[in-house]
């Protein structure tokens, strides 16, 4: 008896521990509308739990937004093509992705385009 209960606790634990987890990855963003946003790379920061981009961003009254546009974990955008050196400061971008429902300037982010045309998706193809 005491060796059932000591697994239900460690399988008990599991699960709560995974929940957990799952909640972190829970973006809260408003998945119908997907957001474009354009501008200039200020930083470009590759760690987990989820590399970002610092974007500053014209608006239509012509003032700098400071836009925040993260990806995956580094391991889901590796395959990708990304590392840490995919950008640099001052290069031009177009972010693509969904925004967080409070309306926050950050995008949880789906694929930036360069200002050559290239394209980059981040979530690995499976």
């Amino acid at each position: 008896m005491g060796r059932l209960k000591a697994v239900a606790l460690v399988a008990l634990g599991i699960i709560v521990a995974a929940g957990s987890l799952s909640a972190h990855h829970r973006w809260p963003v408003d998945m119908s509308t997907l957001v474009t946003v354009q501008g200039t790379v200020v930083a470009f920061t590759w760690s987990n739990p989820h590399p970002m981009i610092q974007l500053d961003v014209v608006n239509d009254a012509g003032e700098v937004e400071r836009w925040q546009i993260g990806g995956p974990a580094t391991n889901r955008m590796t395959p990708n093509g990304w590392d840490r050196d995919t950008l640099q400061g001052g290069e031009e971008i177009t972010g693509i992705g969904y925004q967080f429902t409070d309306g926050s300037r950050i995008i949880r982010l789906e694929r930036i385009i360069f200002a050559d045309g290239r394209e980059m998706r981040l979530y690995a193809r499976e």
